[in-house]
């Protein structure tokens, strides 16, 4: 699974390339240990949004419903989980 990196570290980012520039993206991306591609979105982002990088997490749901929905789907998941290892255990204890 990718690393996620918090809002301020993105922006901080952003504003290390923006004030370095002249490293060009993949410079700068390496030096702060990232990815060429990561920093690309978050500038591309940075400068569509208004100054801001929106980021996935628990706050960003456009609705109550799309947030629920969310934790619905990761419980399920996580049941399903749990269920797949129960069955592993029964047919490993029935043999």
């Amino acid at each position: 699974m990718a690393k996620q990196h918090d809002q301020q570290f993105k922006e901080e980012a952003v504003e290390y390339y923006l004030d370095h520039k002249d490293l060009g993206l993949r410079g700068c991306a390496e030096n702060l240990g990232i990815g060429y591609s990561t920093l690309s979105k978050w500038v591309r982002d940075y400068s569509t949004n208004n100054g801001t990088i929106p980021t996935r997490g628990s706050g960003n749901y456009a609705s109550d419903v799309e947030k629920e929905n969310a934790r619905l789907r990761r419980e399920l998941r996580d049941a399903k989980d749990a269920l797949d290892v129960l069955k592993k255990a029964i047919s490993i204890l029935g043999k």
